[in-house]
């Protein structure tokens, strides 16, 4: 009798109690539907709250030493002297947009007097990304083809760098030596233009991931 007088006047457990004992109720086989889900309901509010907590967010790579401003610029636009006017309005896209991208545009940006081949170069090892506006004027141009070359030197693997934009080219004349990366078709220019932009800040936004967890 007193066993069982003792067994009536047991202390009810703390909330905290409450929920670890729901919580391991749950994962019993035996434990009811209903305290199964009030376990569940609680586990995705925690997760839930959890997420919005700690949200991830993206690098800013406009900060002052944002490792953007290691080179002079974000983008070398190649392309076919017969392509300029197309050029000039992806270049006004770019350079119109929040993050000010900056382009080396030959015609405007290269220095007079000097070498083609210095500045062809100089325009590849100073930029982060390279667009190569592949076009029946660019296969047949030497110069674009030469400065293709030179930035698959600089960067031979398919990291984001090099970005080949198709127009008006069967697929199957795609140069050989950017088979291994992918290519942007141009069909819609608008469209096109905002691929370019959006790769571009893929790229520049690992950069930053990159450098930051080597500063760690």
């Amino acid at each position: 009798a007193g066993w069982f007088r003792r067994l009536l006047h047991k202390p009810k457990p703390s909330s905290v109690e409450s929920l670890k004992s729901s919580h391991s109720a749950s994962s019993s086989p035996s434990s009811s539907s209903s305290s199964a889900k009030s376990s569940s309901s609680s586990s995705v509010s925690l997760a839930t709250s959890s997420i919005s907590l700690s949200p991830v967010s993206a690098p800013d790579i406009s900060a002052s030493d944002s490792p953007r401003w290691d080179k002079s610029y974000d983008v070398c636009i190649c392309h076919s002297e017969g392509d300029v006017e197309l050029v000039e309005e992806l270049v006004s896209y770019l350079e119109g947009q929040p993050e000010s991208f900056r382009c080396f545009l030959q015609l405007r940006d290269a220095v007079a007097g000097s070498a083609m081949v210095t500045e062809l170069c100089d325009a590849v090892q100073n930029s982060h990304c390279w667009v190569m506006l592949i076009t029946p004027g660019f296969l047949q141009d030497p110069w674009c083809r030469y400065q293709m070359h030179q930035a698959l030197a600089e960067a031979p693997m398919a990291n984001g760098r090099t970005i080949p934009v198709l127009k008006d080219v069967d697929r199957k004349d795609y140069p050989r030596e950017l088979r291994n990366i992918y290519y942007i078709y141009m069909v819609l220019k608008e469209k096109s233009f905002k691929q370019i932009r959006d790769t571009v800040m893929r790229y520049l936004q690992d950069l930053c991931r990159s450098s930051t967890k080597r500063m760690e």
